[in-house]
């Protein structure tokens, strides 16, 4: 439970009592364990403190440990609402470590399950964020969408969430039969799930006077802390690695940045939603233009070779039984890989020494930026607006805590 601490303190107008709140840190309402220690003038918020490091895993301590392919694992569970873009970061770096060139069906795939992956994330944020302000229909509705995506993302990867699908050197497997049609039938149904929510909501009284001019902060402070993503995007700014380093052939695919310049939740509201129909247009282009040939690129030395061929082939099933036991030297070198994941901009800072462990391997995440920026966000605002601005940013704790 909350603690709670009335401290009086002298002011001219005599004695005035300030009280200091724990939420967290298990309130239900933070999206994670997270403690905000709270000064409080009545309803009023006068200072806010964050506190992290209740979900510190350690994960990236133990990356030092494992080999190169082991560490996929490790990053499904640095944000296990969006671990594709976490296996695609990390795969990436190493990637350029290693100097491999990835066969083109392979990065148009990681385009379109990198975009899956950021609307099945963005539909957890959506009804989540309005069941904390009341609208408990959103999150039956937002996670029956969710579902038939987790359905997609087991029947790919034989994992609902921490799927490891995303390799060095490609993809675990190649596509089930059968799994484009699902993809198809849920490309022609969710655009009309997108209008639902927002005939629900966009009108919404009540939704409109907890969101509306709610949690505005400048651009300069957002610059000054680190905050990118949708939130930095619905003041205005069109911050998207996706467009601006462009990675996976995300360059061929015609898709736009939503902004807005409101800067309040509602706007982050907007944005995401935004988001989730050009999600779908990128999806769409991959599923038309997907090219043919192999998912994984040809280096024998560096990647697990395929599982047919590991039954008629004893090279194939040396080098497998090498690279899983020993591992892959990675050469010597460091590198920074960014992408755009549904929180952000997340990068993965890689060191190699030269073998098959790594030196260093760092996670910039998008969730420990944005978490800066509530202090400024809701100092000197209501207290009952706190929750509405903390969902606002949508973070994940153990993007935070690692």
């Amino acid at each position: 439970m909350s603690e709670t601490i009335v401290e009086h303190q002298e002011s001219e107008a005599g004695t005035t009592r300030r009280m200091t709140l724990n939420m967290g840190p298990q309130h239900p309402s933070t999206h994670g364990v997270l403690r905000v220690v709270l000064e409080l003038d009545g309803e009023f918020i006068q200072k806010a403190r964050p506190e992290i490091g209740y979900l510190h895993t350690g994960i990236e301590k133990q990356c030092e440990a494992l080999n190169w392919q082991q560490i996929i694992t490790l990053t499904d569970r640095v944000d296990y609402l969006a671990n594709l873009s976490n296996n695609l970061c990390y795969s990436l770096a190493v990637e350029k470590l290693l100097g491999l060139e990835i066969p083109p069906k392979a990065q148009w795939m990681r385009v379109l399950l990198a975009e899956l992956t950021r609307i099945g994330s963005h539909l957890v944020w959506l009804g989540t964020h309005a069941l904390d302000m009341g609208a408990m229909t959103m999150f039956f509705l937002t996670f029956r969408e969710r579902e038939e995506l987790m359905k997609l993302f087991e029947m790919i990867s034989g994992q609902r969430l921490m799927t490891s699908y995303i390799r060095i050197g490609g993809l675990a497997l190649d596509p089930p039969r059968g799994w484009e049609k699902l993809v198809r039938a849920f490309l022609a149904d969710f655009p009309s799930k997108i209008d639902e929510y927002e005939t629900l909501l966009n009108n919404n009284p009540i939704w409109l006077r907890r969101t509306k001019g709610i949690g505005v902060i400048s651009v300069e402070s957002m610059l000054d802390v680190g905050i990118t993503g949708p939130v930095i995007r619905a003041a205005g700014i069109p911050l998207d690695a996706r467009k601006m380093t462009p990675y996976s052939s995300y360059e061929k695919f015609d898709f736009a940045v939503p902004t807005s310049t409101d800067n309040d939740v509602y706007a982050r509201y907007a944005v995401r939603v935004a988001e989730m129909r050009e999600s779908l247009k990128i999806v769409q282009q991959a599923m038309d233009g997907m090219p043919e040939g192999p998912t994984r690129a040809d280096a024998h030395r560096l990647v697990l070779p395929e599982r047919e061929k590991m039954k008629t082939q004893m090279e194939a099933l040396i080098y497998h039984f090498k690279i899983v036991t020993e591992g892959i030297a990675v050469p010597e070198g460091e590198v920074f890989q960014v992408v755009e994941s549904p929180r952000g901009e997340l990068g993965y800072y890689v060191v190699s020494d030269g073998t098959a462990k790594p030196l260093r391997v760092h996670m910039r995440t998008p969730s420990f930026g944005n978490l800066q920026g509530l202090p400024r966000l809701i100092e000197n605002r209501q207290i009952a607006d706190a929750i509405a601005v903390m969902g606002s940013l949508d973070f994940v704790l153990g993007d935070c805590d690692r």
